[in-house]
């Protein structure tokens, strides 16, 4: 089964958080480590503040969803693309 992701846009707490995220990138890569990670966010309701002020973090790590980001047709056909691509890869191992 694949992963679901959420859509930019959507507000987060993360567990053992203080403070709400808003994710702004899915599927983002940790320069340093070349980790790969569900989502990139800035604090909420700030935004993007600098890079020493953004989270890379995964589904599991989500403790409550307070928003749900933006949903149209084109964010369905992005979600559909990047599930075949996940569940390819994971099909690979």
């Amino acid at each position: 089964m694949s992963k679901q992701l959420f859509p930019i846009g959507t507000v987060v707490m993360l567990e053992g958080g203080e403070k709400r995220l808003m994710i702004y990138g899915v599927l983002p890569i940790n320069s340093e480590d070349g980790k790969a990670y569900d989502y990139i966010g800035c604090l909420y309701p700030e935004g993007f503040i600098d890079n020493e002020h953004c989270f890379l973090f995964n589904n599991e790590d989500i403790k409550n969803v307070e928003y749900l980001g933006y949903v149209d047709i084109e964010q369905q056909e992005f979600r559909t693309k990047v599930a075949e691509i996940l569940d390819n890869e994971s099909k690979s191992r």
